[in-house]
């Protein structure tokens, strides 16, 4: 649990720096580039991450079993790993330039966008490496390349290349931070693992390699692609203008998702390492404590975030162009919340029930978007605009992924013998009078927008915060604000006997 709370802590560091560096992006991108080219752009992201993290071949989490099991000399596991990554990933990229229609169901802004298959092979390899630095529980590296380098290095390169290729700006500060994460993720990796011991890539032991992984990687794509199906169904149903509204909004929304992220990387190895044991006991508190710390984050992130939302909007891009996605946000926001509790689950799944997880994450997204579509068409049958379908979008979001924290949750519990629950009553103690203070501050005039953002989002979160910490956090909860904390990251459980 003491491994747990330090990556952690140091991932929350990297989700502040990841929020200051990921504001600038959004103004620059809405003021300089408007809300068309930024759906364009969105629309082409998500074929592209979404190959990326197929050809990572589910390293990020796989990785983690392999090298437990101890199969061979750690550097040349990992390399086994790269080696898959920049095959598949190069074929994708390949295959992308020669039919690029995928990418750009309305079209390009700019040719410079198709150099963003480039970045399928350095996003793969950026993941594997990552994976095999939090295996060591160096999380640090993690948060310099996600939370520094990436986002300040697209923040900048955006507003540089505006001046230089103002239509293929975007794609081109894109490439440039996945490549420099790329590079921030290899440096420290080559000095952990050192190099290759008599490493040479075996045909047979590849393609099993391959047939181990495809359940685990296809599971990555689809949590992931939960999070960007309904951009793609947006660009075939919707105007890019209104993908660019739920782009800004998503991205908004998916700060607090880091924070779920932030336990990912010491989660996997930690279980693993119970599993050993057949510790279920201790996987079960695991699961179940980090949980609850995501969903009381979330929580008042989202609460923050969300009722001053039409003020936050009205900061990307000129003339309100993205307050339509008041909405989406606040939609999106809660899909997140609800959604903490399939992601601590599938954390043990992949592991205790990899085939099963596997088709509940190809439930979930089946039933995303069948609701998406039918939203959409309702919607666009309405003809309610641009700012309605970004919030059918993520009202389908949020249903499908409540549903599958319910599955995911029931189904780990009934294989460990221990119940899953991360819900706490404490959670709508704290919410409430946050609610209250939030409500209070957006009754403002219009003309002191300003004072929702800089005086109420604190405010907001400093309500939440006190609450939550006096009536919803026990000793158990608050090991993850201490730095020192004594004895072995990882103390011994009584083993519980299975049947």
């Amino acid at each position: 649990m003491a491994a747990l709370a330090k990556g952690g802590r140091t991932n929350f560091i990297g989700f502040l720096l990841r929020l200051l560096a990921r504001i600038p992006f959004l103004f620059i991108a809405g003021q300089l580039y408007g809300a068309e080219a930024i759906g364009r752009f969105a629309s082409a992201l998500v074929v592209v991450e979404l190959l990326a993290m197929i050809c990572s071949m589910g390293e990020k989490r796989g990785l983690a079993q392999r090298l437990t099991e101890g199969e061979g000399p750690q550097s040349n596991l990992v390399l086994d790993g790269f080696l898959l990554a920049l095959v598949f990933s190069s074929m994708a990229a390949a295959v992308l330039w020669f039919f690029p229609a995928p990418m750009f169901p309305n079209g390009m802004s700019s040719p410079l966008d198709i150099f963003l298959v480039l970045a399928i092979p350095g996003f793969a390899l950026t993941e594997i490496a990552l994976a095999a630095q939090a295996y060591k529980f160096d999380i640090a590296t993690t948060v310099r390349a996600r939370a520094v380098v990436e986002p300040w290095t697209i923040s900048i390169m955006a507003g540089v290349f505006y001046f230089v290729h103002p239509d293929g700006g975007l794609a081109m500060a894109y490439l440039a931070s996945i490549y420099a994460g790329l590079v921030t993720a290899l440096w420290p990796f080559l000095k952990t693992y050192g190099p290759p011991q008599g490493w040479r890539p075996h045909p047979v032991y590849m393609a099993k390699l391959v047939a181990r992984a495809l359940p685990l990687a296809t599971a990555d794509a689809i949590e992931w692609g939960t999070r960007r199906l309904d951009i793609f169904i947006l660009g075939l149903f919707a105007s890019p203008v209104a993908v660019g509204i739920y782009y800004m909004a998503q991205q908004v929304a998916s700060l607090p998702q880091k924070l779920k992220t932030s336990f990912e990387p010491v989660l996997g190895p930690v279980i693993t390492k119970n599993l050993q044991t057949r510790n279920y006991a201790a996987i079960a508190a695991q699961v179940c404590q980090v949980g609850f710390w995501i969903i009381a984050a979330q929580a008042g992130i989202a609460l923050a975030l969300g009722i001053p939302g039409e003020a936050l909007m009205g900061l990307f891009g000129s003339d309100g162009e993205f307050v339509g996605g008041t909405g989406a946000l606040a939609f999106l926001l809660a899909a997140e919340v609800v959604a903490a509790t399939a992601v601590v689950s599938e954390a043990a799944l992949v592991y205790v029930a990899r085939i099963r997880n596997f088709w509940i994450s190809i439930g979930t997204i089946l039933l995303q978007g069948a609701l998406t579509v039918t939203v959409l068409t309702t919607i666009d049958r309405l003809d309610w605009g641009a700012g309605y379908m970004a919030a059918g979008a993520a009202i389908s979001l949020m249903a499908a992924l409540g549903l599958a924290s319910i599955i995911k949750a029931l189904l780990l519990g009934r294989i460990l013998g221990h119940p899953i629950n991360n819900w706490r009553w404490a959670l709508v103690w704290a919410a409430a009078p946050a609610v209250v203070v939030g409500w209070l501050i957006t009754r403002l005039p219009r003309s002191f927008e300003w004072v929702e953002l800089v005086v109420g989002i604190p405010l907001i979160l400093g309500t939440y915060g006190y609450v939550i910490w006096h009536r919803g956090f026990g000793p158990e909860d608050r090991v993850l604000f201490r730095k020192n904390i004594g004895g072995d990251a990882t103390p011994e459980v009584p083993p519980t006997p299975q049947s």
